[in-house]
């Protein structure tokens, strides 16, 4: 079943628009008593019957709605460092298939893409884009969100509410199953660029209690270990059962 998201729904009926409507109406071809799913900011979805048709809106009725049972217990927001090239790409949409919340993505010391602030939010609203397609694709309850970019020291100023912070740090750290309480609900997780880490960077973690951690003995990628953290991390809270 085609599956997208809207902010609300008021009423037994509900008005399709924009890109989604010529979605359904020209690459779906979708037509008249055909079934789509909505899903709404506040967590709940909606197995909809299309009405009708106009040149640019699809008119659907509500049918049954229901708590989405997509999203994981555990609401992960990814600390991405700036990566090369687009890499940042793949990173968001299988970070969104796997079940992130949200993402950030971080300038760090060892950054080598430093796109200027111009650039920043071209390339921020194109991964919001990819981030909505793949929790179209993937089923989700919500569209993660990809906020502005921070340094380093803007980001630790965000931690405080979270129940874990967790660092992968190719130096070593804990083994994720002492960290990760298969209870948490919020958990913050910060992975590097294709440079890693500096020192005092980790440091700077440290002070703000985020805890240092490890993959295994292996290198990963800077694209391969936020995807291996999330997936072990979902694993840790049974969100894979």
């Amino acid at each position: 079943m085609a599956w997208f998201f809207t902010n609300e729904i008021i009423g037994d009926t509900h008005l399709i628009t924009g890109e989604d409507a010529r979605h359904i109406s020209k690459s779906l071809r979708m037509t008249k008593n055909e079934k789509l799913t909505l899903c709404t900011e506040d967590g709940r979805r909606h197995e909809c019957e299309i009405e009708s048709f106009t040149a640019d809106s699809v008119l659907v009725k509500i049918l049954k709605s229901t708590e989405c049972e997509q999203e994981p217990s555990v609401k992960i927001t990814l600390f991405m460092a700036l990566t090369k090239g687009d890499k940042m790409d793949d990173i968001v949409q299988k970070s969104v298939e796997l079940g992130v919340y949200e993402i950030v993505p971080v300038l760090t010391n060892r950054c080598i893409s430093r796109p200027d602030e111009k650039q920043l939010r071209k390339k921020v609203a194109r991964w919001q884009k990819i981030a909505s397609g793949a929790a179209s694709q993937s089923r989700r309850g919500i569209i993660p969100k990809v906020c502005d970019t921070l340094n380093l020291k803007e980001a630790c100023k965000t931690l405080a509410d979270f129940d874990t912070s967790i660092v992968f740090y190719e130096c070593g750290g804990e083994k994720l199953r002492d960290i990760i309480d298969e209870n948490a609900k919020t958990l913050a997780m910060f992975v590097g660029c294709e440079g890693g880490f500096e020192e005092g960077e980790i440091d700077l973690l440290k002070e703000h209690k985020v805890i240092p951690a490890t993959l295994g003995t292996r290198i990963l990628r800077a694209q391969t270990a936020p995807i291996a953290g999330i997936t072990a991390v979902m694993y840790q809270t049974k969100n894979l059962e």
